[in-house]
């Protein structure tokens, strides 16, 4: 049975980092909150936003697209994490903390991605097309004797060339 929106574990845990991440940002003081901040909580909040679209979506590949997006958010959010830290805008403990929670997470969405693609390659049937036999197709004139496809020089020229 597939699960509801609300009870995907990846969601929920990209939630939960992003709602720390915030409550923790809000309380910088103002360039570090609209520097760093805004960019770290953008980046926590955009997890999960991609893993929702990809949740909404109907094709395997869109699914998959947002997943990839996800991750992409996921890096970036390690970066600024990261950034604040080296900062002293958040203990290195808490980034820390967030950094584990993120791998955790990157694992579960290529576990995710995977049973996407694996669903994917499954539900392919084989298609039901007429299809001619496979035709011969020969280089020759009349007689019966092949016509060289290219000249010695177009060999030579082909060769000399750097493509």
């Amino acid at each position: 049975m597939a699960l509801k929106f609300d009870e995907l574990r990846v969601l929920q845990i990209a939630e939960t980092v992003a709602d720390r991440v915030w409550h923790q940002v809000v309380g910088w003081k103002p360039f570090a909150r609209d520097t760093v901040g805004k960019q770290l909580a953008e980046a926590a909040d955009s997890i999960g936003a991609n893993i929702a679209e990809a949740y909404g979506r109907f094709h395997y590949s869109e699914k998959l697209q947002f997943l990839y997006y996800a991750r992409g958010s996921l890096f970036e959010s390690k970066y600024w994490l990261n950034r604040a830290s080296e900062r002293n805008l958040m203990p290195s403990a808490q980034a820390q903390e967030y950094a584990v929670q993120l791998t955790d997470l990157v694992r579960q969405l290529n576990t995710f991605a995977a049973d996407l693609k694996a669903q994917r390659q499954s539900s392919h049937s084989p298609a039901k097309a007429i299809r001619e036999p496979a035709a011969e197709y020969v280089t020759g004139n009349t007689e019966g004797t092949f016509l060289p496809l290219f000249t010695q020089e177009e060999i030579e020229w082909f060769q000399t060339t750097n493509l």
